[in-house]
This record gives C-alpha cells, structure tokens and sequence, in this order.
C-alpha cells in the first residue's frame, strides 16, 4: 500500500507541476509582452514574439530532457569507449580490437541477427492475417482486445508467464510448465526447453512475437480501413477470389504501412534485453548485444571501456533502420 501510495502522489504532483507550469508560464509570458494594451504597433509586436516564444515554453523542457539523455550518454559511450575497465585509463582502440576479436561478440551479434529475421517478419505477418480476418467476423473486436492485450504486459511479466509454459520438473515430479504437459501427455520426454542450443532462441523469440503481434495488428488493421471499397469491389466484379484480393490488390495498397511496422519491431528487437535476462540470463548459448552490453558494463566488477562499444554498436546499427522509418512515416502522412 506505500508503494501505491507514493505512485498517487507521484502522479497527483506531476499532473499539478505541469498544470502549474502551463498556466504560470504562459502568464508571464502575457505580462513581459502585453497584448490587450498599448499602441497597435506595439501590441502587434508582442504578439507576433509571444507566438514566436510561445510553442518553446512547451518543447524547452522535452528538448532540454532529450538533449541530456539521449545526447549526453552517446558522448559518454563514445568517450568511454576509448577507455579501460574504470574508464579513467586511456587505452585507445584496444577495445575495439577485443570486440572484433571476441567470440562472445559473434555469438551475440549472430543471435540478434536471428532475432531480426524471425522476430519482426513473424509479428507482422501474423499482425496482418489477424487484422484481414478479424475485420470479417462480429466478434472481430472482442478478438482484437484479447491479442493486444499483451502489449499491456510489461517484458519481464511476460518472460514470467512463459517461464511456466517451459518449466521443467524432475525426479518425476508432475510437470506444471504447458509445454511439458502437452509433451507428457501425449506420451513423450519432457524436455528443458531452454537449455536446447539454437532452438531455445526461438523459445525467447515466441514471447516477443507473442507481444508484438497485437502492436502489428491494430496499425495495420486501420490501413485495411483505409482501403477504397471500389477496389476490393471492382476485384469481386473481376473474379477475384479472396486469397488474390488480399495478396494482389489489399497488400500492395498497405506496402508502406507494413514497412513501417516491420522497422519500428526491428529497433525494438535490436535493443532486446528484458526476456533473454529474465528467462535465460543469456546462458545457453542466448546472448544477444544489450545482454552482453550489461553484463561487461555491470558483472563482475564492470568494464565500462568494453560495454560502451557494445553500447556503440547496438546505436549503429538502429539509427539508419530508425531514420529510414521515420522518413517513410513522413512520406506516408504526405501521400494522404
């Protein structure tokens, strides 16, 4: 109850601080350069800066906040990155030479690649099958509420729910984990799912593309909205059948927006780090980059030179993939 306690005021006090700072702002603002007074040139004047100051009483402090964490820790990776263990002791590109050196890296580079493939191609896809039948059924809303409903579930609660789906007993113990059940009950070898090399990265990626396909789902769900009837009724009048009418005229109508969902899961994948921690604590042959990132930076005393490369090069390879989704978002806020 101190915890929820202490969440309210939070809340309560946050919401009055920024109503305190809408309201105060603005009125200084009116008494520095008056508008309702004075000569007509002069109000002109201070309306014209009161509308130039105005919108940057509401962003200076996001721009502010952005520049500090986001800007200042990209100056520190890189700065450390040219550093040792306690990052006081300059030791040039040595750390860069071990990254590329590493066995460790290669398994955790190759594993996020394999995140990369499987994860958003598999949440799109089945984000917009969902999204093409549940547009076909009266209870398609009902269906829609239970699948994105794990969007509201943060990764590690998540990662807990399917740890019982896996979980493992032995000594011939009754097993509690769904899997195992399944895989007893139908006469087989319960089996520690995790520990299985290459397979037990698919474990982990059924999580993430158990949460991701409600997100996929509803974006794209409205684009098949947006769809002009004509065509899908000109198709029908062609003798289209329904699998030529969603692969040849709704998919191609909705190409961008199925881009945009695929990039913006593939940052998402690239910077995971919660369900590998959670589930595996990267053991078995599951490292992936952040996980790695941490456990240099964090474990075992730390080594912050050797975790900021890490960290340097998770940023690499998500900045063209973000600027290439936002530069596509913009083209298709244009289109219409």
């Amino acid at each position: 109850m101190g915890q929820l306690a202490t969440a309210l005021v939070t809340m309560i006090l946050g919401v009055m601080g920024c109503a305190a700072y809408f309201y105060g702002s603005n009125f200084l603002l009116d008494k520095i350069f008056p508008t309702k007074s004075g000569a007509a040139k002069e109000v002109a004047r201070n309306l014209r800066v009161a509308n130039t100051i105005r919108p940057w009483l509401f962003l200076g402090p996001a721009v502010l906040l952005l520049t500090f964490y986001l800007f200042y820790p990209v100056l520190e990776s890189i700065r450390l990155s040219f550093y040792g263990r306690s990052g006081e002791e300059f030791v040039g590109l040595s750390n860069y030479k071990w990254l590329f050196s590493s066995d460790e890296f290669y398994e955790s580079f190759r594993n996020n690649m394999l995140w990369l493939i499987v994860v958003p191609t598999a949440a799109t896809f089945f984000g917009l099958i969902i999204a093409t039948m549940t547009d076909r059924i009266w209870w398609g809303n009902i269906a829609k509420s239970l699948i994105f409903m794990p969007m509201a579930i943060s990764f590690v609660g998540a990662s807990v729910i399917w740890k019982f789906i896996y979980d493992f007993r032995t000594g011939g113990e009754d097993q509690i984990g769904l899997l195992n059940a399944l895989v007893v009950f139908f006469g087989g070898e319960p089996q520690t799912w995790l520990t299985i090399p290459i397979w037990n990265n698919f474990f982990l990626m059924v999580i993430l593309v158990w949460i991701q396909t409600g997100f996929a789902m509803v974006i794209l769900s409205a684009a098949l909205r947006g769809i002009p009837d004509e065509t899908i009724e000109a198709a029908v009048l062609d003798g289209a059948n329904g699998f030529q009418i969603f692969y040849k005229i709704m998919v191609p109508q909705i190409w961008g927006t199925i881009a945009v969902v695929w990039t913006t899961i593939t940052i998402l994948v690239l910077k995971v780090f919660d369900i590998v921690l959670a589930m595996t604590n990267a053991q078995w042959g599951t490292q992936v980059l952040a996980n790695q990132m941490f456990s240099w930076m964090f474990n075992g005393g730390g080594d912050f030179g050797r975790g900021a490369v890490i960290a340097l090069v998770i940023m690499v390879l998500v900045i063209p993939i973000m600027v290439w989704n936002i530069r596509r978002a913009n083209e298709e806020m244009e289109g219409r």
